[in-house]
Order: structure tokens, then C-alpha cells, then sequence
């Protein structure tokens, strides 16, 4: 939730933003270069700065193909 809010907060200001998610492969390395501790958990980046150009449009496969629900 709280990434949430500082991504509006910063489109509000006009910035744009992109969460990137971690993988456990580089937690040392993350953690190496800028002092980290290791009792923090890191799952994702918020990466911002000013656009240089709008968004491209998605094209999404239907969700029915995307989405499945197996049992009662």
C-alpha cells in the first residue's frame, strides 16, 4: 500500500515510476554495494524519474487463458 501512495505522489508531481521486483539471486550483491543489513527482506524497487515518453499501450491474452481456478 505504502508503494502504492508514493508512486501517486510522485505522478502527481509528474514523475513516472516502475516497480521491479528482486530476485533472490542478487540479495547479496544489493546488499554489498549499498550497506543494506541483512535483517532486511528485499522484495521490489520503486524506480523513478521524468518520462521521456508516454506509455505504450498492453495487449493482454483474455483472462481466461491468464486466470484459472481449480476445486470448489
Amino acid at each position: 500500500m505504502s508503494q502504492f501512495l508514493v508512486w501517486t505522489a510522485l505522478e502527481a508531481e509528474g514523475f513516472g515510476a516502475n516497480l521491479q521486483h528482486y530476485s533472490p539471486l542478487i540479495d547479496g550483491d544489493v546488499q554489498k554495494e549499498w550497506n543494506v543489513p541483512e535483517s532486511w527482506k528485499l522484495d521490489a524497487q520503486l524506480v523513478f524519474g521524468t518520462p521521456v515518453a508516454d506509455a505504450g499501450s498492453k495487449q493482454f491474452a483474455p483472462l481466461e487463458d491468464r486466470y484459472k481456478v481449480y476445486g470448489n
